[in-house]
């Protein structure tokens, strides 16, 4: 029996042969290496995992209040209504009490519900994001862990390639999806577009004013994010496909080129 001694290349192994048979065992070992960062594979990853932090949780933990006001007959008090929603904006589910300024009925209300539900393409857009926060992830580990298993097989930058041409359409689609659906959160929760469905502002006798209009600063930055993640995203393919052996096939070697030469 002849035992041969460990090889050190990025994973612990060694041979046993024993009457001509040979037994080879490889364990994958952890080895930082932070050079990938300074790479444009690496660096517009770890930009990808920022932006798809920022996209989902801008999103997900957004929270919002819109408000209008009435006077009855114009001269009793102002009665200010306040709605509040947020995340997923099933705004359907958000009901609200306007006075009726009745004669003779101090009190009395009638209630009303937001117009709409985009819970789809927001929780779409918000899955995407939390998707792509976990592969940005998993393959940053890979590319500064271990880097000689990604690079030694044609498999990783194939896969690698592939999921991350289908999360570029994910980021396309759920995008889209949700910039049109921010549009119709911003006129169903705008404060004159609630003055003008409340039956109490069509009487000439009460005044009706619109209040403060809700703070969309995060769902806009959430909707820029989501397209920039989409730019980030199909430049990386084109890197990813440098890895692969679909581009190192089509470009020429260096004796290719000297044979040519005349």
């Amino acid at each position: 029996m002849t035992l041969t001694s460990p090889k050190r290349r990025g994973a612990d192994s060694f041979t046993i042969r024993s009457d001509g048979w040979t037994v080879e065992k490889m364990t994958s070992t952890f080895s930082l290496d932070l050079r990938p960062l300074k790479e444009p594979l690496g660096f517009i990853r770890l930009l990808e995992w920022v932006f798809a932090i920022f996209a989902f949780a801008s999103t997900s933990s957004y929270s919002g209040t819109t408000s209008f006001n009435v006077q009855c007959q114009k001269t009793e008090p102002v009665h200010e209504i306040n709605i509040t929603f947020q995340y997923p904006f099933k705004l359907s589910e958000k009901s609200y009490h306007v006075p009726t300024c009745k004669v003779n009925a101090s009190g009395e209300t009638k209630e009303y519900q937001l117009i709409g539900n985009y819970s789809s393409s927001a929780e779409f857009f918000v899955a995407v994001g939390v998707l792509a926060f976990l592969y940005c992830t998993a393959t940053l580990v890979l590319y500064l862990g271990y880097q000689h298993l990604y690079r030694e097989s044609n498999r990783g930058p194939i896969i690698d390639l592939l999921i991350t041409g289908i999360f570029t359409f994910l980021w396309l689609v759920s995008s889209s999806a949700w910039g049109k659906g921010l549009t119709d959160v911003k006129h169903n929760t705008s404060p004159t577009s609630l003055v003008y469905i409340a039956d109490v502002c069509k009487d000439q006798h009460n005044n009706c004013t619109a209040g403060a209009l809700p703070a969309l600063g995060p769902l806009n930055s959430s909707v820029i994010a989501g397209f920039l993640n989409l730019i980030l995203w199909v430049g990386n393919c084109w890197f990813i496909f440098k890895e692969t052996p679909f581009h190192k096939s089509s470009v020429p070697s260096a004796t290719q080129q000297e044979g040519r030469q005349p």
